[in-house]
C-alpha cells in the first residue's frame, strides 16, 4: 500500500488514502459521473483520512439519496464521496490525487446508466 495525498482544486479540502501505487479505477457512465469526469478508486473508511477542510464540504444527494456526494463549497470539486455501491467506504476521484505516488492507472468501464443490472461487476473495497 502507498499513501496518496489528494485535494480539491482550491486546496481547502485535503485528504490522504492508503491504496496500491498501481491503481485500478472504474470509469462510470451514469449521469453525474459522466458530467464531472469522475474516475473511481474505492477505499475502505480505514484507508481514508480527511486532513483538512471538513467545514468546506457540502453534500448533494439525488435519486435514492444513499450516495453522499461531497463537494468543496469554494471550488465545487468532488474529490471523494460515499457511494451507493460502497456505503461503508469512499470513492476517491483518481484525478484529484497527487500523481507523484501513482505508478499506473488502469481504467475499467462501468455501466452506471444501468446501475442495478451491473452493480455486481463493480470492484470490492480494498482491505
Amino acid at each position: 500500500m502507498t499513501t496518496h495525498k489528494g485535494s480539491c482544486h482550491c486546496g481547502a479540502v485535503r485528504f490522504e488514502i492508503d491504496a496500491p501505487a498501481a491503481i485500478e479505477a472504474a470509469r462510470c457512465n451514469c449521469s453525474i459521473c459522466s458530467m464531472t469526469g469522475f474516475l473511481h478508486l474505492f477505499v475502505a473508511h480505514k484507508h481514508f483520512r480527511l486532513l483538512q477542510g471538513e467545514e468546506a464540504i457540502t453534500t448533494y444527494t439525488f435519486n435514492t439519496g444513499v450516495a453522499k456526494h461531497l463537494f468543496c463549497k469554494h471550488c465545487g470539486i468532488k474529490s471523494f464521496y460515499v457511494p451507493r455501491s460502497h456505503p461503508d467506504g469512499y470513492s476517491v476521484n483518481v484525478l484529484c490525487l497527487d500523481p507523484a505516488t501513482i505508478e499506473s492507472v488502469t481504467e475499467t468501464p462501468f455501466d452506471g446508466r444501468n446501475w442495478e443490472q451491473n452493480i455486481a461487476e463493480l470492484s470490492p473495497l480494498s482491505d
